[in-house]
Formats: structure tokens, C-alpha cells, sequence
């Protein structure tokens, strides 16, 4: 196989699953469900717009989604309300599985959680800060995964213009911690991975057969991490990329940037290390410490990494109860 091959034979483009007629029939006549989670933090300037769309556009004229949620961390905003006026079902994270001794923040603790609370064969995730939505970012995704019989993830990419404050968008930037962190680090180890354009993408859908056999990191580190994992276990040939063709969302700063990089490193090192490709003679250091300047004088800021990590949400007795399907597939990934 030519390191290529995966690439040219598992990318697509969204155009590609533009009939949503043949997506519902196939949907239907596999007796699939296909569940759409929003994970939220303080986003009321774009979430209705987000809802309005997918409800309008793929709930009511073309039935490929069945639900839409949110998940939210604990907004202080207008995000939860103005969730539930659009007609989303919305949930605090904090409040799904109270029974649990820990509660953590993180995006990726919503989406973990949102499989507890999802109902659907297909989960698909999208990021809720999305200013140019249309509804290709969601039947993009899940046209692979009804139409290729082998293929059981998707993950977005597109063109990330970069939104000035000034409201002028500028054609080219974005992805600088994929291209400076994560690809790099890919092609030490996995170069395999290395041909997914933007590992770091919001936006993916998956069958839950795959999703909650997952180890979610509840920060930034959960896309790294839930390549990594998949790759290992199941190979590069179950995921393919879909082009959505432009995504304008909020940027972060060099600072924010550097603490996203800062948690892939971790999590990449950890993952790595668990698989004995290497081995590290001390314990990762969980602090990163930046420098911002005041007064011509550079003041230390210091941030204190979480590297909490949700086991498989299979393994919990609740939520086999709640799918009693996967309580077979527990089994037997348990054995005798």
C-alpha cells in the first residue's frame, strides 16, 4: 500500500451525499437513527442559527436526523435557553450521571456524556461555534457512513479563513496547531495518520458500536485521542474525510493555542507510551508555563493541566442497561 492510498480512496466531498432522498431511504431501510450533539459553552450568538438549520433542513424536510442535543458545561450566557426556544433537547453535563464520584469540564466530557444520553445508531458532533452553518456539515458525515459498507467514522475538513475583529475574513490561516503539533507528531509514529488533513476538526460522526468502545481525555486532547485509539484498534480503512468546503468560527490567541498544544502533547506521549512505542524515564509534567508582557516587564501565567480520561462509556452497568444491545457487545469484548 503507497502512503497515499488511504487518501485518495477514503476522502470525499460533501457534494458527493448531496442526494438526502437516497440518504433517508438507506437510513431507513437499515432501521439506523442518527443522533446530532452540539457540545456548548457560552455560544448564544451561534447556536440557534446552528438548530434552525438541522431542524429545518434535516429534521422536518429530509428525515435524516432524529434528535438534535445539547450538551453544555455550564454556560453563563443565553446559550441554554436560547437552545431550548429553537427546540433542541438540552442538557447540563453536569447532570448526566450524577452517580458518578467525579465531575470534570471539558469538551471532552460532553461528548462523552452525550452518548449516555443520545439515542441514535449514528452519533455526529459538530462544534457549536460555527458562524457559516449550513447543513452539509452534518450530511456530509453521515453519508459515508450509510453509503460504504466498511467505513464506520467520519471527520471533517475544510478551508479555515481566519475572522478578524474587524469582521474581515481573511482567505488563508487556521490550523496551526495541526500543522506545528499534531501532524508532525503523527508522522514520528503514525504516519498513517498523517494523511488526515485536519486531525483536529470538531466535526465527526461515528456508529456507536465504535464510540463508546472509546477513552475520552475531557480536554483538548480528545480528537488526538480518539484517532490515536481508533487507528489501533480497528485501522485507518474504518474512518474517512469529507470536505465541507469553508468553516468561519471564533479564533483563539498564540496563548490558547499554546495550552491546546500543550494537552495533544500529553495525551499523543501517554497513548504512545501505553503502547510501549516509547518510553519515558520520568513521569509528563502536567504544568505549562507562558509569558505575556505588562509594562515592558514579562509576567509568568501558569496553567495547571487536567488529564482526567472517561474509560469507555461500554463499560458502565447503566448504560448497558439503557442500550441493552451493547450489553452483548460488552460481553463478548469481556469474554468468558
Amino acid at each position: 500500500m503507497t502512503s497515499d492510498h488511504w487518501l485518495n480512496t477514503h476522502t470525499f466531498h460533501y457534494s458527493d451525499f448531496s442526494d438526502l432522498n437516497k440518504l433517508v431511504e438507506i437510513k431507513e431501510k437499515k432501521k439506523l437513527t442518527v443522533s446530532l450533539c452540539f457540545p456548548t459553552l457560552n455560544e448564544e450568538k451561534t447556536i440557534a442559527k446552528e438548530i434552525i438549520i438541522m431542524r429545518s433542513e434535516l429534521v422536518l424536510k429530509s428525515p435524516l436526523i432524529d434528535e438534535i442535543l445539547v450538551i453544555d458545561s455550564g454556560s453563563t450566557d443565553n446559550t441554554v435557553p436560547v437552545a431550548r426556544e429553537y427546540g433542541a433537547d438540552v442538557y447540563i453535563a453536569d447532570d448526566i450521571l450524577p452517580e458518578l464520584p467525579e465531575k470534570y469540564k471539558g469538551k471532552g466530557e460532553n461528548l462523552w456524556k452525550a452518548l449516555y444520553v443520545a439515542k441514535g445508531d449514528i452519533i455526529v458532533y459538530l462544534d457549536a461555534d460555527i458562524k457559516n452553518i449550513h447543513h452539509r456539515f452534518a450530511y456530509g458525515l453521515i453519508g459515508p457512513l450509510l453509503l460504504k459498507k466498511d467505513i464506520k467514522f467520519t471527520k471533517a475538513f475544510y478551508d479555515r479563513p481566519i475572522s478578524e475583529e474587524t469582521g474581515v475574513i481573511r482567505p488563508s490561516g487556521g490550523g496551526r496547531v495541526t500543522e506545528l503539533v499534531t501532524r508532525p507528531l503523527f508522522s514520528l509514529l503514525y504516519p498513517g495518520l498523517a494523511q488526515i488533513i485536519q486531525p483536529l476538526s470538531g466535526e465527526y460522526a461515528a456508529y456507536r458500536e465504535i464510540l463508546d468502545r472509546l477513552n475520552f481525555p475531557i480536554g483538548y486532547g480528545v480528537e488526538t485521542g480518539m484517532l490515536l485509539e481508533i487507528y489501533d484498534r480497528w485501522g485507518l480503512d474504518v474512518m474517512a474525510q469529507v470536505d465541507l468546503d469553508k468553516r468561519i468560527h471564533r479564533n483563539q490567541d498564540t496563548l490558547a493555542l499554546g495550552r491546546m498544544s500543550f494537552s495533544i502533547l500529553h495525551t499523543f506521549f501517554k497513548f504512545a507510551q501505553n503502547r510501549k512505542l516509547i518510553a519515558l524515564n520520568q513521569p509528563l509534567h502536567d504544568r505549562l508555563i507562558q509569558y505575556q508582557a505588562a509594562d515592558d516587564i514579562y509576567m509568568p501565567k501558569t496553567h495547571q493541566l487536567k488529564h482526567q480520561v472517561r474509560p469507555p462509556m461500554i463499560e458502565l452497568e447503566t448504560y448497558r442497561k439503557r442500550f441493552p444491545k451493547r450489553k452483548k457487545a460488552f460481553k463478548a469484548a469481556s469474554g468468558p
